[in-house]
């Protein structure tokens, strides 16, 4: 894999800390194992946070595949997941409310969409949390769903701290036929919300042009070796990407940001 092996730490750069924090069950296995084998790969050190310490639980559909074997984590993030969740800081993550965000030099916000997300989404301790991150101006990176905490997080003057960036999420015609492909037998598990994640990003941002949905994908996802199927999009310190098929660039990105 690539990415693990190209920028090992070098004696001139400090061991940065990125803050993933995460639900007590149901985050997507690949948004959150690929970004930690990389940036952990590259000599960043990750801490994990959920509501009450507890350590999280993945959806345990996408380990075994969400309908008939199909749609659910590719082998390689499963394997960095099985290699992730026997880490201590797995196994013994700090607390949303506790959290000093000034200790991190990155925040990193993966998505999910089974029920178990909502905890994380809709939390008011966490928006606060992140929302006191990004005054410090340091790099967050947000993927799929959990460009929504971004959305709901205000600033200081009550704005959503995504209403002057550029960014991508979830793209509306993602959410929409993974939902007609599976609601048969799993009914809304596909839809967190009513709304959908792009409805909720869009309405956030000063002017539609801001939003980038990027090319049409139906499941082509990028790899370790081969971006051609994946997509981000860069704001400034802000990093954004639209599903588990970019997470291996989405964490590259954020790895050069760092060492930038």
């Amino acid at each position: 894999m690539r990415a693990t092996h190209s920028g090992r730490q070098g004696p001139s750069m400090k061991t940065t800390s990125i803050l993933i924090p995460l639900p007590d069950e149901d985050f997507d296995v690949t948004e959150v194992s690929v970004p930690w084998k990389v940036l952990r790969g590259s000599g960043h050190r990750i801490v994990f946070a959920t509501e009450t310490g507890a350590a999280p639980a993945p959806d345990p559909r996408l380990l075994e595949g969400v309908i008939f074997g199909k749609l659910g984590a590719e082998p390689e993030p499963k394997a960095f997941f099985a290699e992730m969740q026997r880490t201590r800081a797995y196994r013994e993550p700090q607390v949303w409310c506790e959290l000093d965000m000034t200790d991190f030099d990155a925040l990193l916000l993966p998505g999910g969409h089974a029920p178990g997300m909502r905890q994380y989404l809709s939390s008011e301790v966490l928006q606060t949390k992140v929302a006191e991150f990004w005054a410090l101006n340091r790099p967050v990176a947000a993927i799929c769903h959990g460009t929504v905490v971004l959305a709901r997080a205000r600033d200081r003057e009550g704005r959503s701290l995504l209403h002057d960036q550029r960014t991508t999420c979830l793209p509306r015609y993602m959410e929409r036929l993974a939902y007609y492909m599976t609601s048969w037998k799993l009914g809304r598990y596909y839809r967190t919300y009513p709304e959908y994640v792009e409805t909720e990003v869009r309405k956030c941002l000063v002017n539609s042009s801001q939003f980038e949905r990027g090319p049409m994908t139906l499941g082509e996802r990028g790899t370790g070796e081969d971006d051609r199927h994946a997509f981000v999009v860069e704001s400034g310190r802000y990093i954004s990407a639209r599903w588990p098929g970019d997470a291996y660039l989405f964490a590259r990105k954020l790895d050069a940001l760092l060492r930038g």
